[in-house]
C-alpha cells in the first residue's frame, strides 16, 4: 500500500514556477503508476499529468493534459519513493488543489476512478 503525501503548493505569481513533491510510503512504490490531478473551486477534479509504474515500463511513459502540455513536467525518483510535477508558466487558471495519486496498474491513466490511493492535496494558488 503506498500513501501519498503532497508538498510543494503555495503563492506564485502568474509566469513564475513551483515544483509540486509527493512522498510515497512502502517499498513497492516504484510498482505503482502515478498521477496528478487538480481540482478548482465549483469544478471537477481533473487530470494534470501521469508516469507510468518503473519497474514495468522502465518509468518513463508519461501523459500529460493539453492545458498544461510544455508547461509541466512529471517525473519519479524512485530511490526516494517521490513523485515530482514542476509546473512553469503558471497561469491564473491553474489555481487550484492538487492531488497526487497511485494506481496498482501500469499507467499512465488519465482516469481518475483507476487510481487506488490518494493524497489530501496541495494548495496552488496563480495571481495575475
Amino acid at each position: 500500500q503506498v500513501q501519498p503525501v503532497e508538498s510543494g503548493g503555495g503563492l506564485v505569481q502568474a509566469g513564475g514556477s513551483l515544483r509540486l513533491s509527493c512522498a510515497g510510503s512502502g517499498r513497492t512504490f516504484s510498482s505503482y503508476a502515478m498521477g496528478w490531478f487538480r481540482q478548482a473551486p465549483g469544478k471537477e477534479r481533473e487530470f494534470v499529468a501521469a508516469i507510468a509504474a518503473a519497474f514495468i515500463w522502465g518509468g518513463g511513459e508519461t501523459s500529460y493534459a493539453d492545458s498544461v502540455k510544455g508547461r509541466f513536467t512529471i517525473s519519479r525518483d524512485n530511490a526516494k519513493n517521490t513523485v515530482y510535477l514542476q509546473m512553469n508558466s503558471l497561469k491564473p487558471e491553474d489555481t487550484a488543489v492538487y492531488y497526487c495519486a497511485a494506481d496498482r496498474g501500469r499507467g499512465p491513466s488519465i482516469v481518475a476512478q483507476e487510481y487506488d490511493y490518494w493524497g489530501q492535496g496541495t494548495q496552488v494558488t496563480v495571481s495575475s
